[in-house]
């Protein structure tokens, strides 16, 4: 009896060990997806692979791990901006409904499901800027009476409810180019900076702006305080000249401390906020901010309080500066909130956002026509994921649309980031125009494998994305719970990996 009782602890280890390690003669398969650049394959459901034994070989080797985790998956996306709304509101209804429902169902669509909206217009738009209360020249309005969010109703409003009726879990998250022109230094929307007497006006307007959408049955998930607080475009050359507004970190911070947040308390708006909303590179560097300016935010405990996160952009710095960000402030997420990306050389792009800690991703500008237009300002951009033809209104579905495809029918709403080997990293990324950049990848040795990424969904499946940027195909090995697939990915491809464990 003592014997037995000894052993019963170690039996019960035993026992629990073996509960977690797969039985080798259950068959656990990969379900496989596969898209190639030159649209031979467009979410193509390939041959099951199953799972055996592992074994060693000269393969690269990917290990998966999806014990150890790390950051949830609030949403992946793009925008519903001025330009993609508009080119929708063209197409006839049944159309527009059709192209909506591609863009955000999770079945027969590829699942957006978190869209970037603006507060007022945004650089790319066919129509004169504005906000949600303009006045005439030399005339203000600090009460906000001639709020109205009417203007709207022409073509966003429609949009995005027909994209709620698709897709009922879509969030949205919303950021202002500009305040009012009357808020601001240099009396319109065109560069300047906020001026400190208006602070609390402008934090009612997005109070009042949050309530309005919320009465059209559009809730807002979460608000930036600015695009890109760093720019000034109504200085230097008329060229570039667009909706934009300067906060220094320390403005920022105040404005957030001292009103918004409590302007959001004390109305009881459950909308997040999210600071920043610029790149990730490390230091200042003309208009690119920097960390210093989150870091001067969340450094602050007053401000911190009501900050759920920091939103980054692309177009400088690497995406590890979100990793140190991470590591700063652990107890705030991190978010990506603009970029492009293109062909399998984006796909490795976007694993390289989520292998950095962002909670989500946000492609900029959906859907352009094949004239370039609308667009007011200064950006260019000559493709995005779905094209309208100018010419007799068809559209067309490119590769990066169902590259997303890859990532955003399969990483879901609460997936959480598991460990896998990294693969092929991403170099230091070129300075470009936003909308019509490209992103030049260093091909590192072979043994390395595939740039990828993997999650753990709440159903318990895994997902393992891979991008393959080279023209050859590649050979390799995913290594998961001693079990083992030998996929081959196809030149200029991305391929979704998806199994149960059993």
């Amino acid at each position: 009896m003592r014997l037995y009782a000894r052993l019963l602890p170690v039996l019960f280890l035993c026992l629990l060990i073996l509960a977690q390690v797969p039985d080798v003669g259950a068959e656990i398969v990969a379900d496989v997806w596969v898209s190639s650049e030159n649209m031979t394959r467009t979410l193509v459901r390939a041959e099951p692979l199953r799972f055996v034994p592992y074994e060693g070989s000269s393969l690269p080797r990917i290990n998966v791990d999806d014990t150890r985790t790390y950051q949830s998956i609030l949403g992946l996306g793009s925008s519903f901006e001025h330009t993609t709304c508009f080119n929708l509101s063209r197409l006839d209804r049944a159309k527009r409904d059709e192209v909506i429902e591609r863009m955000v169902h999770p079945d027969s669509g590829i699942g957006m499901n978190l869209m970037r909206i603006c507060i007022g217009t945004p650089d790319f738009t066919g129509e004169p800027w504005y906000s949600y209360d303009d006045m005439p020249p030399g005339e203000t309005d600090p009460n906000l009476e001639h709020f109205s969010i009417e203007k709207d109703r022409d073509y966003i409003i429609p949009v995005l409810k027909t994209a709620l009726e698709k897709n009922p879990d879509l969030l949205f998250v919303a950021s202002p180019w500009s305040p009012p022109g009357w808020m601001t230094s240099t009396g319109d929307m065109i560069g300047g900076h906020l001026l400190p007497e208006y602070y609390d006006a402008y934090a009612r307007y997005f109070v009042k702006f949050v309530q309005a959408y919320e009465d059209e049955g559009i809730p807002i998930y979460a608000v930036t305080v600015q695009n890109e607080p760093g720019v000034d475009r109504g200085r230097g050359s008329p060229r570039w000249r667009y909706p934009s507004c300067r906060y220094t970190p320390e403005q920022e911070r105040d404005f957030i401390k001292n009103f918004l947040g409590p302007a959001f308390k004390k109305n009881g708006v459950k909308t997040t906020i999210w600071c920043y909303d610029h790149n990730f590179n490390l230091e200042r560097r003309g208009d690119d901010p920097g960390l210093p300016h989150p870091r001067t935010i969340l450094s602050d405990p007053e401000a911190a309080q009501y900050v759920d996160g920091t939103a980054f952009h692309h177009y400088a710095g690497t995406p590890d500066g979100m990793t140190v960000f991470h590591n700063e402030f652990p107890d705030k997420h991190i978010y990506f909130t603009e970029g492009s990306a293109f062909g399998t050389r984006g796909a490795i792009g976007l694993i390289s956002y989520l292998r950095n800690w962002s909670r989500s991703y946000n492609g900029w500008v959906t859907m352009i026509d094949t004239d370039g237009k609308p667009n007011n300002g200064p950006f260019r951009a000559s493709r995005t994921c779905i094209m309208l033809n100018a010419d007799d209104l068809t559209v067309d579905y490119r590769f990066d649309y169902y590259m997303y495809g890859q990532f955003m029918k399969f990483a879901r709403r609460g997936a959480v980031r598991v460990y896998s080997d990294e693969g092929k990293k991403m170099p230091p990324r070129r300075r470009s125009r936003r909308g019509d950049s490209t992103t030049d990848i260093d091909l590192e040795a072979d043994k390395k494998g595939p740039a990828n990424v993997a999650f753990r969904n709440p159903d318990g499946s895994v997902v393992f994305i891979a991008a393959n940027a080279d023209s050859s195909p590649k050979r390799f090995k995913v290594v998961w719970s001693e079990l083992m697939i030998a996929p081959t990915l196809p030149g200029k491809s991305v391929a979704t990996f998806v199994w149960r464990p059993e």
